[in-house]
């Protein structure tokens, strides 16, 4: 079966729209773009787009490419100083001349709306609730959830040992009673590992998995986008070597998510209730 993010996003996103009509004031969300990365250009101009549409103020503040980190973290602070600013997020990449750790730490663990910030990530390191949770990880488990797939008990193997994914991806599992192996690309048997996976979240980036490297019927989450030669968007399951189209690849799995279609716009959701977590004081 599809694990259908596009269809699981919207009626997330019906029902914080439906959430924030009934705020007397409104959640904001402000983003500092650093640089002309396209992805970046492209990712922000989808967040504040989705943001408007549930009803959630958004600015997004666009500085150059050579600007310095002081006036990155200057921006930082007139936000967290903001009290009608709800969450803060610095969209990465940043340019080489920024360190990146600074700028994090900058942020207000209160309208740290990645858990990016030390505070937050320890928090949930030890089993605290952060003020809010990493949005890929948490979108998949919304996707998981709407599913009716357990998670306790079952044995997952993380691809990717990222801040962003793999690591918060892990404590949340943990958190729900599942077993968890962290690989990265270049494990040497990895397949191996795979093969005794329950569920394969995988986030590498680039096309690492076959899919007959993972059990018969067990759950593929694909987390993983980057272009083909073709420039179309993909992920990191390539099914081409043991099938002939993706409908085989569906009937393979228990579960399987697409690319695009899947996981991406889970994320979107999932940033967008955390925007009104905190201005409904929970």
């Amino acid at each position: 079966m599809l694990l259908d993010g596009k269809k699981v996003s919207q009626k997330i996103l019906e029902q914080v729209k439906d959430k924030v009509s009934k705020m007397d004031k409104k959640p904001h969300l402000a983003v500092i773009l650093v640089g002309e990365d396209e992805a970046s250009k492209v990712y922000v101009r989808n967040k504040k787009k989705t943001a408007e549409q549930v009803g959630i103020k958004s600015t997004v503040i666009t500085l150059p490419s050579d600007t310095s980190e002081e006036t990155v973290i200057s921006e930082i602070e007139k936000l967290n100083n903001d009290e009608d600013v709800t969450a803060v997020l610095v969209q990465m990449p940043l340019p080489k001349h920024i360190n990146k750790e600074n700028v994090i730490c900058a942020i207000d663990p209160k309208k740290d709306i990645d858990c990016f910030t030390p505070e937050n990530v320890g928090r949930l390191a030890i089993g605290m609730k952060p003020y809010f949770y990493p949005v890929t990880p948490q979108g998949i488990l919304l996707l998981l959830d709407h599913y009716n797939i357990e998670l306790e008990g079952k044995h997952v193997v993380i691809i990717g040992r990222s801040n962003i994914v793999g690591k918060p991806m892990a404590q949340m599992l943990l958190q729900r009673n599942a077993t968890v192996t962290i690989c990265h690309s270049k494990k040497k048997d990895l397949e191996e590992k795979i093969k005794a996976a329950d569920i394969v979240i995988s986030a590498a980036g680039k096309k690492v998995v076959r899919c007959k490297m993972v059990k018969y019927k067990s759950i593929f989450v694909d987390v993983g986008i980057s272009r083909d030669t073709n420039g179309k968007l993909t992920g990191d399951l390539n099914w081409n070597p043991d099938f002939n189209n993706f409908n085989e690849v569906v009937e393979y799995f228990e579960f399987v998510s697409p690319v695009p279609g899947g996981v991406g716009p889970m994320t979107i959701a999932s940033l967008m209730l955390n925007v009104i977590s905190i201005r409904q004081g929970y």
